[in-house]
């Protein structure tokens, strides 16, 4: 790639708007992340347990989906999880090489504490927003995700 090539790509008009997309993602993150950890969590062992939360239970597989966890680092989660005493795993119906992952009485009651606790803090943040603001973002991350989702 040539160097003018390299100003031409720099000068895109498309990179504020990246710039401005990963700043706002770290910045939820780092706003929802605080508050996880004040609850003695991790992120991801809190969005174990929400996802959990008010299931019956979930393959690993689906656990992965719905949590975008990759799946070695969500058996370390998981097992973290199971030596607390908050989570047990058991032996899908039907398939013996599937795993079912399940809140124990513990964990639903640890869900039942942390989860209203940790909507309640991003609340403050969303109130700000009018519900018409709400509406637009809502439409303009649904149409970005579009423009990047698999055809």
């Amino acid at each position: 790639m040539s160097s003018a090539q390299s100003l031409a790509a720099a000068q895109q008009k498309l990179l504020p708007v990246v710039r401005e997309l990963v700043r706002a993602y770290q910045a939820f993150v780092r706003y929802s992340d605080r508050q996880v950890r004040t609850l003695g969590l991790t992120p991801p062992q809190f969005d174990v347990i929400a996802t959990l939360g008010n299931t019956g239970g979930m393959s690993m597989c689906r656990l992965g989906e719905k949590t975008l966890i990759t799946k070695g680092t969500l058996t370390g989660i998981v097992d973290r999880l199971e030596s607390k005493g908050l989570v047990h795993r058991r032996v899908a119906e039907g398939n013996r090489r599937s795993f079912v992952v399940a809140l124990t009485p513990e964990g639903e009651a640890l869900f039942e504490q942390v989860f209203p606790a940790h909507i309640a803090h991003l609340q403050v943040r969303f109130e700000r927003l009018s519900e018409a603001e709400r509406l637009a973002l809502l439409a303009a991350f649904e149409q970005f995700r579009a423009l990047f989702a698999d055809p």
